[in-house]
């Protein structure tokens, strides 16, 4: 009995050798025969590595080959996950943490990145422009450190500094979102990626193509020997229309002209900007945002006092100003003249009697106490006389002034080749509507919908202008019922007619606005790119004027408004008399814009030779008082460097206009 017990006992056992006997030949079988290549790769791969090579970005240069952005090499590192894989977990946390301490950066940072990254043999980059002591670290942890990668890549260089940062933009490690977006594109997590200005409008063209270097590694996953390097290709050069000598005396003057005002106690006076635009084609000379900000830090880490400095700084330095939009004050007036002349409201010779005011339902103010004595347009626009514009507004009507603003390209978008670009405002019976919304109760505001809906449909089918205005009459008399702001009224006419009220324009668009009346009519698209070249020097891209309209203005319309922008320069009232100063003749308007519950804007617009005109600049000062005392040295400074002329004294003008 106890033998058999025995015998059975062991034919189970045997049983159970066999079993697991043919379960492990079964296995290996599998692993042999069907999964041969699979790990004979991964063998391989332990083995070999292949170590990206990033290229380095396209470099950026002014209009005569001064280096704007270039690349500088920095040290970078990286995690291979494979060798973080076969560690385990527990060894992998170990690793990140010793990594996390050495940087100075939360380990959950570097998890999540190692997370996000799903190409198995793709190192994770983790950090950029890391010190020599950082590394030097590093390597003295090696064997702590396995699958930690330390290599040299380009990063971006500013020799300029600051100069033309917003309208460069920045470049940073691409995020979550751009990667889903650009993943057909070759991206990986890692990748710089330009998050604005011209690096995120030409990333496509400034983009290289990475190389690779294949090495023979360690079991801690060290390089023992080089295999075999395919190149990087460098990306492609972008030469702009900027004039690096123009650029640094705007963006030099506007931190002047800050202090100044701040001195001067114009507390707030601490943001700025200013174009200049060559007349006869629309390339941008300058485009100067004050304050700036330093593009190297967010190249790298990014520490919370930098980003708060950046952008949350309540002057936000990240903002390009020069396309957001501004009142123009009397930089405006232009176009009530032209208006006012294309309509034959008035002629050049008409004059009036200002006595300092106008009346009409209520008084209307001018900026000088006791007015200008008789004026006709030119005299107007050299002493920018608001009683004199009141006037001529309201009888040229803002239909026809609102007209004439937008054949000089005045409330839309120039297209420039610049992400966050304002469209600007013209004052309208519609501008005003749209803007008046906003404040109305959701009961008003249906109401308000239910009326544009049905004169919307009727205008549509308005077979005349007359049946069109007795449409818009009866459209504003419903409006009123609903709220008196709604509906246009005469006082909106009269303070829109000097560039108040709704008026609202960037300092690009007035710089277009006036190389349009230089140049004789003839509307430009701004552009920042003359061309992209590729390394070897080929172009590849290259803009070209865009003419994008013609404006429906006489030549001797214009020529009486150049006149008088003449005129602003010159003694003994000229509102800029002060200014430009052995330059050659120079046409400008100054403009003081009234701000709710701030000091004014300080404004002005400028253009030369007035003969035979190049170059066209616009300036705004924010909350800095007078066009003529603030705005005015800064458009002088763009034009001396222009020009080539010493770097212009201390002036002062004789009106604060």
């Amino acid at each position: 009995m106890e033998k058999k017990t025995v015998e059975r006992r062991m034919r189970v056992f045997l049983y159970i050798v066999i079993f697991i006997f043919v379960v492990l030949v079964s296995r290996l079988a599998y692993m042999q025969l069907l999964q041969n290549d699979k790990f004979s790769t991964m063998a391989r791969e332990n083995r070999m590595k292949l170590i990206t090579i990033t290229a380095p970005r396209g470099e950026v240069f002014d209009r005569n080959g001064v280096k704007i952005v270039g690349n500088q090499p920095v040290y970078t590192v990286s995690l291979d996950k494979v060798s973080l894989v076969s560690l385990g977990q527990k060894d992998t946390g170990e690793v990140v943490r010793r990594l996390a301490a050495i940087l100075g950066t939360d380990p959950q940072e570097i998890q999540q990145k190692i997370d996000q990254q799903e190409r198995l043999y793709e190192p994770v980059k983790l950090a950029t422009k890391v010190p020599l002591e950082v590394v030097t670290r590093i390597e003295e942890q090696r064997l702590e450190l396995p699958g930690v990668v330390i290599d040299i890549e380009p990063l971006r260089e500013y020799p300029n500094g600051n100069l033309l940062a917003q309208v460069m933009g920045y470049v940073r490690q691409i995020n979550e979102d751009q990667l889903k977006e650009n993943k057909d594109k070759g991206y990986k997590s890692g990748d710089l990626f330009g998050q604005s200005g011209l690096e995120y409008t030409y990333e496509q063209y400034l983009r290289g193509q990475d190389g690779g270097r294949q090495v023979e590694v360690d079991s801690m996953g060290r390089p023992v020997r080089d295999l075999g390097v395919k190149e990087p290709v460098p990306g492609n050069n972008l030469v702009l229309t900027i004039d690096h000598k123009v650029q640094k005396a705007a963006e030099e003057a506007l931190a002047r002209a800050s202090q100044e005002a701040l001195k001067q106690g114009y507390n707030e006076a601490r943001a700025g900007a200013a174009v200049a635009l060559d007349v006869r084609t629309g390339a941008v000379l300058a485009m100067a945002s004050y304050p700036g900000y330093d593009p190297v830090k967010l190249s790298g880490v990014l520490s919370q006092k930098d980003y708060d400095e950046i952008f949350n700084s309540p002057w936000k330095p990240i903002l390009n100003r020069a396309l957001l939009s501004y009142a123009p004050g009397s930089t405006f007036k232009m176009i009530v003249a032209m208006a006012g002349l294309e309509t034959n409201t008035i002629t050049p010779q008409n004059t009036i009697s200002d006595p300092g005011y106008f009346i009409w339902g209520t008084r209307y103010d001018d900026w000088q106490p006791g007015g200008h004595g008789i004026v006709n347009m030119v005299k107007a626009i050299k002493v920018s006389c608001d009683t004199y514009f009141y006037q001529l507004g309201f009888k040229t009507g803002i239909d026809n002034i609102a007209r004439f603003a937008k054949e000089f390209g005045l409330g839309k978008k120039t297209g420039i080749e610049l992400p966050g670009e304002d469209a600007g405002v013209v004052p309208s019976p519609d501008s005003k509507l749209q803007l008046r919304k906003d404040y109305l109760s959701s009961q008003d505001l249906k109401k308000v919908q239910e009326i544009e809906q049905r004169y919307n449909d009727l205008l549509a089918k308005a077979t005349s202008d007359e049946q069109r205005k007795q449409l818009l009459n009866k459209r504003s008399d419903e409006l009123l019922a609903v709220d008196w702001e709604l509906a246009w009224h005469d006082y909106d006419t009269i303070i829109s007619s000097i560039g108040q009220g709704d008026n609202r324009y960037t300092m690009l668009e007035m710089a277009n606005y006036v190389a349009t009346i230089a140049n004789g009519g003839t509307l430009y698209k701004p552009f920042l790119v003359q061309r992209v070249v590729d390394p070897n020097g080929k172009v590849i891209k290259e803009n070209n004027p865009v003419v994008v309209n013609q404006a429906k203005v006489s030549p001797k319309t214009l020529a009486v408004v150049r006149e008088g922008m003449h005129e602003v320069t010159l003694p003994p009232d000229g509102t800029a008399y002060g200014f430009f100063a052995g330059f050659p003749p120079v046409a400008a308007k100054t403009g003081t814009a009234e701000v709710t519950g701030h000091n004014n804007h300080a404004l002005i617009v400028a253009f030369a030779p007035f003969d035979n005109p190049e170059i066209a600049v616009a300036v705004v000062v924010e909350f800095a008082g007078h066009g003529g005392t603030m705005a005015g040295p800064v458009a002088e400074s763009m034009l001396a460097a222009y020009f080539g002329l010493p770097e212009p004294g201390k002036k002062s003008v004789s009106s604060p206009e």
